[in-house]
């Protein structure tokens, strides 16, 4: 009965976790969407200063993690110092920004695919850098994901939905996402790095050091001079409340879907948190077409489709893979 009720649980928190993620990042994808596209005001002013909602996530995120550490790791030292993230902080800053100033370019849709496709970059570095080998049906996820972007980003979109971008162009767009993609790949490695060195490090230990360093540099970069974005971010957010509280609502979804991952991480591993991340991914697509309006083609459904069939077969690959290991170790 013992076992029964602990599976059951499992299942359960299983499930809060799912919840937790989706309910989180949707939500946040949605709120990223409106403040980059909705006209506020009677004046009817778009919010430009989009690097500013990283500035706001730094800030939040950093007082979370500070709260989480003080509540749950009382006692605790041996982690990575604070200093150790400076190099990955400046990537972890100019990556996101890169992301968010997409959608000045292009659709959320078109910006969800194109950062979905992580695994390109990756496996162009492990290959042409440091010699790894991939199998055949790697070479085919990343194939389908490649081809359905590709496919994506060629097929016209419709005129309502440029008619919600600031500054429509294409090209632009994904180039950002994917600059945006090359920096979040050096980010991991620094991190793995870092965690490497000290293997004491806690997830909230990370999460600590590299908003602590992202607030800094975002703070010298929209604020360093008298004239800094920051200061008419602050001033827009004063005369639109309305965009501020969608900017903190932004932010804490951003927090408690950190809390989420770092739950569902420790507790089912890693694999579990891409299934449910990736399935994530396509909800957003979904429901960002339902809500903001902004319609698919037949053919670029045709291309999502694609795109997160090769995600859920490196999903069921890395499963695969993980069976393996677990059948190889030897019974204790």
């Amino acid at each position: 009965m013992e076992g029964h009720s602990s599976g059951v649980g499992r299942v359960f928190l299983l499930i809060f976790c799912v919840a937790g993620i989706w309910s989180a990042y949707i939500t946040q994808g949605v709120l990223q969407e409106t403040v980059s596209t909705k006209r506020f005001g009677p004046d009817g002013k778009r919010f430009e200063h989009l690097s500013f909602l990283n500035l706001a996530q730094n800030v939040v995120c950093l007082i979370w993690s500070f709260m989480m550490i003080k509540l749950w790791s009382r006692g605790r030292s041996g982690g990575a110092p604070c200093w150790s993230y400076w190099s990955a902080g400046i990537t972890n800053t100019i990556g996101p920004a890169m992301g968010i100033e997409a959608l000045k370019y292009i659709s959320y849709p078109a910006q969800v695919l194109a950062k979905s496709s992580k695994m390109i970059p990756v496996m162009l570095m492990g290959a042409l850098v440091y010699g790894i080998k991939y199998t055949f049906p790697e070479y085919v996820c990343t194939f389908l994901v490649a081809g359905g972007v590709s496919a994506f980003a060629l097929l016209k979109t419709s005129s309502k939905t440029i008619s919600k971008l600031a500054h429509p162009n294409a090209p632009l767009g994904y180039g950002l996402c994917f600059l945006n993609l090359a920096f979040d790949g050096f980010t991991n490695a620094t991190q793995d790095s870092i965690t490497a060195r000290y293997p004491k490090t806690s997830a909230w230990d990370i999460m600590l050091g590299m908003n602590l360093w992202g607030t800094i540099y975002n703070l010298i970069y929209m604020f360093g001079w008298p004239h800094g974005s920051g200061f008419e971010a602050v001033q827009f957010c004063k005369q639109h409340p309305e965009a501020a509280w969608d900017i903190f609502v932004y932010c804490l979804c951003g927090a408690v879907g950190q809390n989420f991952i770092f739950l569902t991480i420790s507790r089912f591993g890693s694999l579990a948190n891409t299934t449910i991340t990736t399935t994530r991914k396509f909800v957003s697509i979904v429901v960002s077409s339902l809500l903001s309006g902004n319609p698919l083609s037949g053919k670029q459904w045709g291309s999502v489709f694609v795109v997160f069939s090769g995600l859920s077969y490196q999903i069921y690959l890395k499963w695969r893979k993980l069976q393996r290991r677990q059948k190889k170790k030897p019974m204790s």
